[in-house]
């Protein structure tokens, strides 16, 4: 009897643990969901408001975070849909991004044209403090969800979410960056600081490109 109870005692067990592990799998994946959700409707309103800025600023810097910060919304999108959706679309995830790698190729080739072209003074940078402002506040939101999405993943092991943190943690680099051009043109009048500071986030978007091509997260996480 006492085998068979102790086969009983373990089945039990086995069971509660498998219970435990979806519970806190499915517990995971609402963060998941939370954390995305609140990504993307702050993605909407900063890439929104940066690229009104830098119209109205003709800011090459502005314009280099605005567009980081429209792939970062498409990676966000993708995978708030990888969490809802089965397992048999890895493949349209790899492919979503590819896509975001040649998004942000074109973004750097564009980058590159328009700061060469202030540079050369065919369009110069004009202070914005309206981009000052949305910089601030992404480099105090993008920090805290870059955090939040590099806990969950390795909760999860997931590649895909491990990625998007590698995004948003570029993307809190590039607000920096991007500030500290914008806020030499508008104390110091350096026209020069905006272009150049763009210039400066060039290697990090193409790194994120290429390792977005290959599928893989960049080192920046």
């Amino acid at each position: 009897m006492q085998p068979r109870n102790a086969r009983i005692k373990g089945a039990i067990i086995v069971t509660q643990m498998a219970s435990a592990l979806q519970i806190n799998s499915l517990d995971a994946i609402r963060r998941i969901q939370r954390v995305q959700t609140v990504t993307i409707a702050w993605m909407s309103v900063e890439a929104m408001v940066s690229l009104f800025a830098a119209w109205r600023a003709r800011s090459p810097a502005l314009l280099a975070f605005d567009g980081d910060s429209a792939i970062e919304l498409f990676s966000a999108v993708v995978v708030l849909w990888r969490f809802h959706a089965s397992d048999e679309h890895e493949d349209a995830e790899k492919q979503a991004a590819r896509v975001a790698g040649i998004l942000l190729f074109a973004l750097a080739a564009f980058v590159a044209v328009s700061s060469v072209a202030s540079l050369l003074g065919y369009s110069e940078a004009e202070p914005t403090f309206l981009g000052i402002a949305i910089l601030v506040a992404a480099a105090v939101v993008i920090p805290w969800l870059a955090k939040e999405k590099r806990r969950l993943s390795r909760a999860t092991g997931s590649a895909a979410l491990r990625a998007d943190a590698a995004q948003s943690a570029l993307c809190a680099y590039l607000s920096l960056i991007a500030l500290a051009g914008l806020a030499i043109n508008t104390i110091w009048h350096v026209r020069w600081a905006d272009p150049i500071a763009a210039l400066a986030v060039l290697p990090l978007i193409v790194w994120e490109g290429r390792d977005a091509m290959h599928g893989k997260a960049c080192g920046c996480c």
